[in-house]
């Protein structure tokens, strides 16, 4: 296997995603599954494809993803925005392109932990007068 082009890291709640480039003919491989495989859902597909159909770089590359943590929402996000990222490493002229579409902004939004004496994060018991 060839040495890859360029790596890039995208994340989004409790997703990971590391990202590798090769040349090679738009194979996406996530933790050696094929992309399918690992996300049934066609819109999480879309969601992750986006920054290469934008770019036309949907042939150009293979992407080898090493997935973990989150769901598959998380996931396909965090998928999306190490592409974005590794497309921007490997061509920079594609940098605005990818920055007006909203592609490389981390959406940082977190589960709010639970606190103590609570049930969840902000829901308390019920206040019982008598």
């Amino acid at each position: 296997m060839p040495a890859p082009l360029t790596q890039a890291t995208g994340r989004r709640k409790r997703a990971v995603a590391r990202v590798r480039f090769r040349h090679g003919t738009g194979q996406v491989t996530v933790n050696g599954r094929e992309a399918q495989d690992y996300f049934p859902s066609q819109s999480h597909r879309m969601a992750f494809m986006e920054p290469l159909r934008i770019t036309n770089t949907a042939e150009v590359y293979d992407i080898d993803v090493n997935m973990h943590g989150g769901g598959a929402n998380g996931q396909a996000g965090a998928l999306r925005l190490g592409i974005a990222r590794g497309l921007v490493a490997l061509d920079p002229e594609l940098r605005e392109i990818l920055k007006q579409a909203g592609f490389l902004s981390r959406d940082d939004r977190k589960k709010e932990s639970k606190k103590y004496g609570l049930k969840k994060a902000r829901k308390a018991p019920q206040y019982s007068k008598r």
